[in-house]
């Protein structure tokens, strides 16, 4: 994936820690497939946009499954990307999950059911 239109992708930046959204079908990291992954593209992105002469940082801190998009947390900085993994670990994030599916849908023990 081109660097491109990864500055319309990003929903959220400060110094520490990048939210980004991740297309359907696209690897969060480096698989067996071969497929540019998103962080490699995002560091591409940063290294290019920030014109770094070095490496750049990129943490992994959540992963998102290739079939699904959303919005993925990136640290930007190693402490960012400790205390984020931690957030996690404890369970202090909240996580929201929104399905589209084709049919009406009823709440049943806090659960939404397809009919």
């Amino acid at each position: 994936m081109s660097t491109n239109n990864m500055a319309h992708r990003i929903c959220f930046e400060d110094n520490h820690l990048c939210l980004v959204y991740k297309n359907s079908g696209e690897p969060v990291q480096g698989d067996s497939s071969g497929d540019m992954a998103l962080v490699d593209t995002f560091k591409n992105y940063i290294k290019q946009r920030d014109a770094k002469p070095g490496a750049v940082f990129c943490g992994l801190v959540h992963r998102i499954d290739r079939p699904v998009s959303g919005v993925l947390i990136l640290a930007k900085t190693s402490k960012a990307l400790s205390r984020l993994s931690q957030a996690f670990q404890k369970r202090e994030v909240i996580k929201e999950y929104l399905a589209i599916v084709p049919r009406r849908t009823y709440l049943k023990h806090n659960c939404y059911v397809i009919i």
